[in-house]
């Protein structure tokens, strides 16, 4: 299901006669509102420049009505796909066309040709899951090939870690469909002499192209064969030469690598490769960056797919999040690097064969001090995973403005120069005392180095600047190519002309007159550009207006500098994959992606009353999809938390217009559970009158659509005292234990938290059940910032007055247990006893986990559970604050079960926000994405197991299956006496 906003009016446009002609001639929607333009007004780079509007082409009629509109009224026009570029190329001053909502369809995969013909917005990952069935793949591998279109990869001319197989993208275009500067339509590919000679005749742009090219290659030929650098691998400038080596002259190579400023592409049709088998890796463990690439040579001589590096500094920073964590039980040690080295193909044991050569020859010559085989996919997971997530790994290191910069990111030399090289370059940062992280593609000599720079400090800029100049002239003296995969964009255009030399820059200036004679097309780029320290995205913002805000956000330099952490790689815009962003998979918007919302936030925060900006009610709109599930916090590399953000500025809303009763209602769900059970049965007798329902819809916006919870009159708390306290089978030898009776299970599903203590008791423990407050999770998520902090006081000093010092603290609803090691901590920071409490957190599955381990239970190989196939589905607060991990690996305790746990992502109901009427689409939508389909595609002899209360709700509702808390199965598999 995708969710469709609707066009956005401008304020205070400088176009208006632009919007209203778009509006008119196109299907798509419009939006020249100041917050999409500054959405829009960044990419993946250090750039920005605010565009004047933003359109949203539902086909090619669209693009080529916007190009014409745009032209008409001399406004310039920048095409743009997921906006991962890192040099700037899809920021600009006029419309900015986004062919990634709509324009993303797959037309056609013809296997016996291996060819697809897709829409620009298609996603590499996309292509090739729908190729994969038929053998087959789009060669290049881009890293952030999870959200960057095919689009966006032709305008860079892409390549990724297996270009020394495949090539570039320029290499597997076939044909594409383009519109020219003046609206007009056409396709591009090779072309015999007869169809040239038809086109050169027309009357046309189109006409004048095919007329005057020739002469430009023929009058530059001599520059042409001697201008560009003479290794291969290269992005920058366009591309002359391969249509003077062409026999059938071919427009779309020339198109290729040209950054949407000579056309806007709509359609590309290219070729597939076919897919490998199998794939296996070496991973070799280096002590430095300078031995690892040593070992390079090697490495090529054992004909590998792909040589990728990673430096000391991404991998420590992989240590520290989650996602990662995995990855520091496989390396041996402490490298200071590592190379991976991926073999590919069809014959195992080629590929076996290959994987000894190597370490045979690096033992040899004594490279690296241990070499990591991984031949399974399970034991590549995780090593891959990482090595196509440094970028954001590196991003996450940024302090304040500091920040690691894309300016000398993209050079390439000949690998058999690397060594050399890499060294030099490593004398030009250490000269400017710059710190910079290494990771790349040593097979090809590409190395993706991002030297740490503050651009808000004038003379770190100054600094900046005399760097690229020096690495461009080193990339020169080794005939290597300044952009060899990133492009040229606004970071590295401003050299063309000393690199290609005047004759040849001065052909390519004639190619772009030729085919964008007003320079209307993302003008600025590869030719004619401004110096690379123009429009600069931190010097663009005006210092922070300092205000108080309820939570803390004095680590990451204020509230904007929260939001601002944001360098936009766009990690938030992957679908198939993860948690992060869901109301971004279910709508497609770039307003509701982490990005969107950060960036939105931005803009408010850099108002001159940024508390009163905070109440703007487009601001409102942009943050009022976010589910926070807090996905982002531990998803997106720089760990921006949009969930935290939103509580805040939700806080400063209701300052200014007030507290919605729903609000209120919600943001005391602890109440209304406990006045819900102590009326049980008959508080759940509402929830099933129809006339009730549609009231509750029309005052309160409460959906009929959605059951509600049933509310237990034997609650939690009712049981544990009438059983008269703790009746353990054995001596308390583990110690005291607090137990969470949480706001939701403890009133609705009381036997999930009576099966945890049971156990827990029968483990050795002495269960104390807290019960007598609310965490505050409820009221945060509603903008309630000071109940919440009320509430969390209140919990965190009775829970440290009342339990014994370093006691573990359990509970089975993972968002309010969550709750008490995240959020209290921003609540009330400082607070020694708040710090004490969330510091003894543990989830219950850890210590049953134990229990079973050490024998303290017992688990029955004729329980009902036994040898079943468990299908686990996480909890989003669950996944971002401690991983699920320990909940697996209890379920799998359970013998003879064979559990998977789901990569579906949010399940989409996310507490209260399944159950408000203007979201209920959206939530079910989530759910649709992935975790529905999933469930429905499972037998009923499958268990679902599920550890949050929301999630068995959503999925009961979405996919008619009862779900298992994972104790209650650990329950029904123990022996009676443990």
């Amino acid at each position: 299901m995708s969710v469709t906003s609707k066009s956005l009016p401008g304020r205070g446009t400088s176009h208006p006669d632009l919007e209203l002609r778009l509006r008119r001639d196109l299907e798509g929607e419009v939006a020249f509102d100041d917050y999409t333009r500054h959405l829009f007004s960044r990419d993946a780079s250090m750039y920005s420049i605010t565009p004047a509007g933003v359109v949203f082409p539902r086909h090619a009629d669209d693009v080529a009505a916007a190009v014409k509109a745009a032209a008409e009224h001399g406004v310039p026009l920048t095409p743009r796909g997921a906006a991962t570029s890192l040099a700037g190329q899809t920021v600009g001053p006029g419309l900015v066309v986004d062919l990634s909502r709509h324009m993303n369809r797959i037309m056609e995969i013809d296997p016996g040709g291996c060819t697809a013909l897709v829409e620009a917005g298609v996603v590499q990952d996309q292509l090739n899951r729908a190729a994969a069935p038929l053998g087959l793949m789009f060669g290049p591998d881009t890293s952030t090939s999870n959200r960057a279109t095919l689009g966006g990869m032709i305008g860079n001319n892409s390549a990724g870690s297996g270009s020394i197989r495949y090539g570039m993208t320029i290499d597997h275009v076939r044909e594409l469909d383009v519109v020219l500067a003046d609206g007009g339509r056409t396709r591009l590919g090779p072309l015999d002499a007869t169809e040239w000679a038809r086109r050169a005749s027309l009357s046309t742009l189109e006409g004048e192209i095919h007329r005057r090219l020739p002469e430009i290659v023929r009058a530059n030929s001599t520059a042409i064969a001697d201008g560009f650098p003479r290794f291969w691998r290269r992005a920058g400038g366009y591309r002359l030469d391969r249509i003077a080596q062409e026999e059938r002259p071919d427009l779309s190579k020339l198109v290729v690598g040209s950054e949407g400023t000579l056309v806007v592409v709509m359609r590309a049709l290219v070729g597939l490769v076919p897919r490998p088998h199998r794939t296996v890796s070496a991973v070799g463990h280096f002590t430095s960056t300078a031995t690892a690439i040593a070992a390079t040579e090697d490495a090529m001589a054992c004909d590998p797919a792909a040589v990728e590096l990673m430096d000391r500094t991404i991998l420590d920073l992989s240590r520290k999040k989650i996602e990662y964590a995995s990855l520091g039980r496989i390396l041996a040690g402490n490298p200071g690097a590592l190379l991976f080295v991926t073999f590919s193909g069809d014959d195992e044991a080629a590929l076996l064969g290959q994987l000894e050569q190597l370490t045979t020859l690096w033992r040899k010559h004594g490279h690296g001090y241990h070499t990591l085989h991984a031949v399974t996919p399970q034991q590549q997971s995780a090593l891959m995973k990482v090595r196509k997530s440094s970028l954001g790994l590196l991003m996450a290191a940024s302090e304040g403005t500091r920040r690691p910069l894309a300016f000398v990111e993209d050079t390439a030399v000949d690998p058999a120069h690397l060594p050399e090289y890499t060294r030099r370059f490593q004398e030009v940062l250490d000269r400017h005392e710059l710190t910079a992280g290494f990771y790349g593609h040593c097979s090809v000599g590409c190395l993706h180095i991002r030297p740490f720079v503050d651009l808000s400090d004038p003379a770190e800029v100054t600094k900046m600047r005399a760097v690229a100049e020096e690495i461009k002239d080193l990339v020169k003296e080794y005939g290597g190519a300044n952009s060899s995969e990133h492009g040229d964009g606004l970071a590295r255009s401003e050299f063309n002309r000393e690199l290609f030399g005047d004759e040849l820059y001065e052909a390519m200036r004639q190619v772009k007159h030729l085919f964008d004679p007003d320079n209307r097309m993302n003008p600025g780029k590869i030719v004619d550009a401004r110096p690379m320290t123009d429009n600069l995205r931190d010097a663009a913002l005006p210092p922070a207006e300092r205000f108080r805000t309820r939570l803390d956000f004095e680590v990451v330099g204020g509230m904007r500098g929260a939001a601002d952490r944001c360098m936009n790689i766009g990690v938030c815009r992957k679908t198939d994959t993860g948690a992060m962003c869901p109301s971004y998979m279910a709508t497609r918007q770039e307003e509701h992606s982490t990005r969107g919302r950060a960036n939105a936030l931005v803009k408010a925060l850099s108002e001159p009353n940024p508390r009163e900006a905070l109440g703007d009610e487009r601001l409102h709109e942009v943050l009022d999809l976010c589910l926070m599930c807090k996905a982002c916090k531990s998803e997106c590399p720089l760990g921006v938390d949009i969930a935290t953000l939103k509580s805040e500025t939700l806080s400063h809303h209701h300052d200014i217009h007030g507290v919605p009763l729903r609000s209120r209602i919600f943001g005391s769900i602890r109440f209304l559970n406990k006045v819900g059970s102590a009326a049980a049965p008959l508080s759940n007798l509402p929830g099933r009158i129809t006339p009730l329902r549609r009231l509750a819809d029309s005052l309160l916006g409460i959906t009929p659509a959605r059951p509600l919870p049933r509310f237990e009159r034997r609650n939690l708390i009712r049981w544990f005292r009438r059983r008269g306290g703790n009746p353990a089978p054995a001596p308390a030898a583990q110690g005291q234990v607090t137990f969470l009776a949480d706001s939701f299970t403890t009133y609705t599903e009381p036997g999930i938290g009576q099966a945890a203590i049971e156990l827990l008791e029968q483990a050795g423990w002495q269960v104390r059940l807290a019960s007598t407050g609310c965490c505050g999770r409820s009221s945060l998520s509603k903008g309630l910032v000071d109940k919440a902090k009320s509430s969390a006081r209140d919990m965190a000093h009775s829970l440290f007055a009342t339990t014994q010092p370093g006691s573990p603290i359990v509970g089975c609803e993972p968002s309010c247990l969550m709750t008490l090691r995240d959020e209290h901590l921003a609540l009330l920071p400082g607070d020694p006893k708040v710090k004490d409490i969330a510091g003894r957190v543990q989830q219950v599955e850890e210590l049953l986990y134990a229990a079973v381990k050490e024998g303290r239970l017992h688990l029955r190989e004729d329980s009902w559970p036994a040898g079943r196939r468990l299908l686990y589905h996480g909890h989003c607060h669950q996944k971002a604050e401690v991983g699920t991990a320990a909940t697996v690996e209890l379920l799998k305790l359970i013998p003879g079960a064979q559990v998977e746990e789901l990569d579906a992502g949010c399940c989409g109901m996310a507490g209260s926000f399944g159950f408000e009427s203007e979201h209920y689409a959206v939530s079910m939508a989530v759910g649709d994405d992935r975790l529905f389909p999933a469930i429905e595609a499972e037998p009923r002899s499958t268990v679902i197991v599920a550890s949050g209360a929301s999630c068995r709700q959503q999925i009961f509702h979405g996919a008619r299956r009862d779900a298992w808390h994972p104790v209650q199965l650990i329950q029904e598999a123990r022996y009676p006496n443990g």
